[in-house]
């Protein structure tokens, strides 16, 4: 038997999730941009859908974007709010932790004459609100920070930065929130948040499914063109299935968020046993989320760890999974300090809100084994 503890890089989906999304291909499977009977009662399960999700996050249904995941979602506000802005100024902000498709996407908009600046991390990976203030300038039109960390679980302060920005009105505020959605809650009503990003897979829904939430006052260029889909936003034939299925997979999360705190006691419970371990080196910090461990066993090659846990039953992985099959070190840890070498053995464990005490301790037992030999070996 199998312990999954891979939830940060995909989830499980429920089969509630899956039955709708089911449903809804086979049933409601006109365009709902057709003008029919069929094509209405379509374009009525998707306005419906939106409603959903816009009530439970206290917003307005058409600040709902629906999109492919959170790569697209990521790519849409920091692009699309670049272009519709860059006559008032060409000055970006974000961290050095960001997930790989904030950080490509900065890249490449310095390629397009664009300014970045990369805020720095303490060593619990977490921004200075003085540097975020001090990096502010005339021409600064957006600001991109990730609420949760997809490798350490670092938690950013986010509602603070919100409130700060609330001065500079000219500055647009995404977040990207997809290790926090369904986790750790966020105000989605306040008026400085301005672009949200959430997923469907990193919540027990499906793969190819996630939102942007873009508040009205907000201005996006599209990344596409085409139909006036999505507000003109993002054109192309609307994927109903999918988007009346991350509508479930989101009040599912919200209605069981509050289970969210029982994790706390398996976190604390695997660094405390870990820690015990001369050669294991706990990379996340005391103040983060619960779903989330990262550590390094030193001088262990992490894919040799991972295949060794595995053929004890346990499912781990290295930092994220958009770019865990790279040799390279992970960018998050160097950004928190640490050398190369425990940036470059690091593993992540993370776990779903239906994670057992018994599944913990049989990861610890695994642990036990593989540790014991390495370091019976290193002496």
């Amino acid at each position: 038997m199998m312990i999954y503890l891979d939830n940060s890089a995909t989830t499980k989906p429920y089969n509630d999730v899956v039955e709708t999304f089911q449903k809804v291909t086979t049933q409601y499977f006109a365009n709902p941009s057709s003008i029919h009977t069929l094509g209405g009662d379509v374009e009525a399960l998707l306005t419906k859908s939106k409603e959903q999700v816009a009530s439970l996050l206290q917003v307005k249904p058409h600040e709902v974007v629906y999109t492919s995941g959170g790569t697209e979602s990521n790519n849409l506000a920091i692009k699309g709010v670049a272009y519709y802005y860059q006559q008032r100024g060409r000055h970006i902000i974000t961290t050095s932790i960001e997930h790989p498709s904030v950080l490509e996407t900065c890249r490449y908009l310095e390629q397009e004459g664009f300014d970045v600046t990369y805020l720095p991390v303490d060593s619990r990976g977490k921004i200075s609100l003085h540097d975020l203030h001090g990096a502010l300038r005339d021409d600064t039109i957006l600001v991109s920070i990730m609420h949760v960390n997809n490798e350490t679980g670092s938690i950013q302060p986010i509602e603070a930065v919100a409130n700060m920005l609330a001065d500079y009105p000219k500055v647009v505020f995404h977040v990207d929130h997809v290790q926090g959605f369904g986790k750790i809650s966020l105000p989605y009503n306040h008026n400085h948040l301005d672009l949200i990003t959430i997923s469907g897979h990193k919540i027990h829904g499906l793969k190819g499914s996630g939102c942007l939430i873009k508040k009205e006052h907000v201005g996006l260029t599209p990344l596409q063109h085409g139909g006036a889909q999505e507000r003109n936003v993002r054109p192309g034939t609307e994927n109903v299935a999918n988007a009346v299925a991350l509508s479930k997979a989101m009040r599912l999360a919200k209605q069981s968020e509050h289970r969210y705190h029982e994790l706390e006691s398996l976190r604390r419970t695997l660094i405390s046993e870990l820690s015990e371990y001369k050669h294991v080196h706990i990379n996340s910090p005391d103040d983060g989320a619960y779903h989330i461990v990262n550590l390094s066993v030193k001088h262990f090659k992490p894919e040799v760890l991972i295949h060794a846990l595995s053929e004890e039953g346990i499912i781990v992985s290295t930092k994220s999974a958009c770019s865990s099959k790279e040799n390279d070190v992970s960018h998050v840890l160097v950004a928190c300090g640490l050398d190369d070498n425990q940036a470059g053995t690091a593993i992540r464990i993370s776990m779903s809100i239906d994670q057992t005490e018994q599944e913990i301790r049989s990861c610890l037992n695994a642990f036990h084994h593989v540790i014991e030999k390495y370091e019976k070996i290193m002496g």
